[in-house]
């Protein structure tokens, strides 16, 4: 082989690394969460504030414009008011009686029990998914993937783990990122069983629980703090290099701007 030829095969070779290295890696798919502002607004979409790169919003609102925007479904709880929707014997009943969530009493359990119940839960919530990829969302959100711990052994982690394989699989093939939604003591465990790519929680600060994310997903960790329960300062929680990057404080309504309860702030300075 010629000497120019080799050198031609050099270059073309250093050509296609470096265009490598410049594409988004499709194994990373929740790589724009790294230095990321982040606002939550599940109370009421909004214009985000400058700085803002990455909006969480419900399924049923449309994306914030000009960020990347990620979209929240309730899986394995039913949405106030949207009982009635879900298909036949795929809401918990114990005694004929509805299983709710104690907290949420307006909120039904999903039955993950049976691989047939499984199989309709999955088929009820897809296209909700599609419908996210559809309307512009870059990634998804699966809320309550714990409700098992709220059924005295009605539920099993492996039931609702094998319903999120199947969410994040859609997700995936919709060209979505699939985040875990809370239950940070199975992080690990759902990562490995379900193939979640980034975490959403709720006080880990607060809670003194986010390593339990972070050590699992990395900076690819969204916290949300609340004002009504700061055992110390927001200052003093972004200050601890244990609180994740994209760690913000909102009002426990997420409220609207103008609103009386509304707050927001940022460890990230965006």
């Amino acid at each position: 082989m010629s000497r120019a030829l080799v050198l031609a095969g050099v270059v073309v070779a250093v050509v296609a690394l470096a265009l490598t290295a410049c594409a988004p890696a499709k194994n990373d798919p929740a790589g724009f969460l790294t230095g990321a502002r982040v606002d939550y607004q599940l109370g009421e979409a909004y214009p985000p504030a400058a700085g803002v790169t990455v909006v969480v919003r419900d399924r049923t609102a449309a994306p914030a414009e000009g960020v990347s925007s990620i979209c929240y479904v309730n899986a394995f709880q039913t949405q106030p008011g949207e009982s009635a929707d879900w298909p036949d014997g795929t809401l918990l009943e114990r005694d004929a009686v509805p299983v709710v969530d104690p907290d949420w009493p307006d909120e039904r359990l999903v039955d993950t029990s049976t691989a047939d119940k499984r199989e309709r839960i999955v088929e009820h919530v897809a296209p909700w998914i599609r419908g996210c990829a559809a309307s512009g969302f870059q990634a998804v959100e699966f809320d309550n993937l714990d409700t098992f711990t709220r059924t005295d052994g009605a539920l099993t982690f492996a039931d609702n783990a094998a319903v999120a394989a199947e969410l994040v699989a859609v997700a995936h093939a919709a060209g979505l990122a699939a985040g875990q939604k809370n239950a940070a003591e199975f992080a690990a465990d759902l990562r490995d069983a379900a193939g979640f790519d980034f975490a959403v929680a709720e006080e880990c600060a607060a809670y003194e629980e986010c390593a339990a994310y972070t050590d699992v997903y990395g900076a690819r960790v969204i916290d949300i703090e609340y004002t009504d329960q700061l055992p110390r300062t927001f200052a003093e929680m972004c200050a601890d290099e244990a609180t994740p990057a994209a760690t913000l404080l909102r009002d426990r309504q997420l409220s609207a701007p103008g609103a009386a309860e509304y707050a927001y702030e940022s460890c990230s300075a965006g």
